[in-house]
């Protein structure tokens, strides 16, 4: 908890925006003007900055289909690199964070380290698992170990458990809880709970069953609203929040300042209240 509050602070419950990239040069959707992919982003950058949203995150959400790590070009890295630089210079003060789909975990490390951002957010960490972009083995052990070749164990890592978009039916012995404590022996920085989908809500009961069970902050990656946010508010530490702030609540439509402006003033009142 102490590396989080580092970079977060001691405020409660942060609030993480999603900035969804324009789809990346090389990825099939790529309509060749890279130039409004970096506008686009600078765009909703100072939009949560107007909000005063904690913190943001960079993900390269529109490059479907996905490819696991080996396959990505260095196109799209070198890419998510220039985005991610330009974002930090407008938000010098705010924490920035990076993914980069799908399981490139050690890139978007590299990418963090050299644009100055402050965490990741990494798939397969423990146990693999099976994704619709295929197998994804577990990495935490090679992670940690280029995190530290490279200099940058100030990045925090959170990651993902029981990822979503998976089959999870190979570790359906494990339980979630037990997950939580294989990924904290192993070093994490702060687990992410997720729906079984982009933007549908966490099981309550996944959240009671580690709630209190646990040392590492608790991250909500999916499904928060301003109408069910306080049931995660208590218990965990932090939101990610995308598809919300979109028009229509869905994850490629634009930012909607009126869904930001209404879930930021939710979070500042609970944060009053508590």
């Amino acid at each position: 908890m102490q590396r989080f509050q580092q970079v977060f602070g001691t405020k409660l419950f942060s609030v993480i925006g999603m900035i969804h990239l324009r789809a990346l040069p090389g990825t099939p959707k790529y309509d060749g003007n890279f130039n409004a992919i970096v506008e686009q982003a600078r765009h909703e950058a100072n939009i949560y900055k107007k909000y005063n949203v904690d913190a943001v995150l960079v993900e390269n959400m529109h490059d479907i289909p996905y490819v696991q790590n080996e396959h990505i070009g260095p196109e799209v890295i070198a890419s998510m690199t220039r985005v991610s630089g330009e974002i930090k210079q407008l938000l010098p003060n705010t924490p920035c964070g990076l993914q980069v789909l799908a399981s490139a975990n050690c890139q978007a490390l590299a990418i963090a380290k050299a644009a100055n951002l402050q965490f990741i957010r990494a798939e397969g960490f423990v146990f693999a698992h099976v994704a619709d972009e295929g197998f994804t083995n577990a990495c935490a052990g090679h992670l940690l170990r280029y995190r530290k070749q490279i200099d940058a164990e100030h990045i925090l890592i959170f990651t993902d458990l029981k990822k979503k978009h998976s089959s999870h039916a190979i570790t359906n012995d494990v339980s979630l809880l037990e997950t939580v404590h294989a990924a904290e022996f192993f070093l994490t920085d702060g687990i992410i709970l997720t729906g079984t989908t982009t933007g549908c809500a966490v099981n309550e009961g996944d959240l009671h069953a580690i709630h209190n069970k646990c040392k590492s902050p608790v991250i909500i990656g999916s499904g928060v609203t301003s109408e069910n946010i306080n049931e995660y508010f208590p218990k965990s530490n932090a939101a990610i929040i995308g598809s919300y702030f979109k028009r229509d609540g869905h994850w490629a439509n634009e930012l909607c300042d009126t869904r930001i402006a209404n879930l930021m003033e939710k979070v500042n009142q609970l944060r009053t209240e508590s």
